[in-house]
């Protein structure tokens, strides 16, 4: 009874000192931008932009140089060279199908990724394209074989995501190249936060104004630092990869013209316009 007790006694003060550091912890905004031309990296601070050196995960500091938030056209916060994503991560969205032991991963391109403001492009043939709401991991330190008890540690920070699905090449196709990587199909942004307790924040999503989607990340089937230590066991996950880590709830077809914004608590308004299909004149 003893033993018992002071475990539990153990768990709740670990459970405190991890409130206390959340509370304490300071939520910092990044972005990456576009000014005269030229992309750069920044840190947010209210309404400026000051400029970086580098991507903050790889030791960018402050140049210096600093210019209004509305003087910038904002770019997607990260250039990855991986883009995994997670399916049915839901029970909201996975249905009745069965759990499986792992998380379930597919591959999306570096060229699928948009920033805000960005318009997503249905290809050539593609119909019932859907929006798919999720929080996007960015890693901010390589990983190779870790666990989940490692993983806070290669987690960089978290932006919000639209994993764009083509319905119709994605129940035709050997795999999902074409219903998943299409170029303009990962928009990402605004920022990238950190300080965030990255595990419980509300997600949803908007179709021209109406909420389609709202779920808060807590209720992940697989946590986000299972997901990066499932994921390193197989590949290399470096600086500046993102992780998108499943949508939740049902989905439904956009069209051109449509206005799709994903929120993440504590990131903002990731929004992005349905433009013209590519088979158009």
């Amino acid at each position: 009874m003893r033993h018992n007790s002071l475990l539990c006694s153990l768990l709740i003060l670990a459970g405190i000192m991890l409130a206390t550091q959340l509370a304490n912890a300071e939520i910092t905004h990044y972005v990456r931008y576009e000014s005269d031309g030229a992309s750069h990296y920044g840190v947010v601070d209210g309404d400026v932009i000051h400029t970086l050196t580098g991507p903050p995960w790889s030791g960018g500091v402050r140049s210096g140089a600093s210019l209004k938030r509305q003087e910038a056209r904002l770019l997607a916060p990260a250039e990855p060279r991986k883009v995994f994503a997670i399916g049915f991560n839901y029970m909201s969205h996975r249905g009745d199908r069965e759990l499986p032991p792992h998380p379930p991963v597919f591959l999306k391109l570096p060229t699928a990724i948009v920033g805000p403001g960005a318009e997503i492009i249905f290809p050539a043939g593609a119909d019932d394209v859907h929006y798919e709401g999720e929080l996007v991991i960015v890693i901010g330190k390589t990983a190779s074989r870790i666990s989940a008890a490692e993983a806070p540690a290669h987690v960089f920070g978290v932006t919000a995501g639209n994993d764009v699905s083509a319905r119709s090449f994605q129940a035709g196709d050997l795999q999902w190249f074409r219903a998943k990587a299409s170029d303009t199909f990962g928009p990402i942004g605004p920022v990238i936060a950190t300080g965030l307790d990255q595990t419980d924040l509300l997600l949803q999503t908007r179709l021209n104004g109406e909420v389609m989607q709202q779920q808060r990340t807590s209720d992940h089937i697989h946590d986000i630092y299972a997901i990066v230590s499932h994921i390193s066991q197989y590949a290399t996950l470096q600086p500046g990869d993102v992780i998108f880590t499943g949508t939740p709830g049902t989905t439904s077809a956009m069209k051109p013209g449509d206005t799709v914004e994903i929120e993440l608590e504590g990131v903002g308004v990731l929004k992005n316009v349905i433009g013209r299909p590519a088979d158009t004149d």
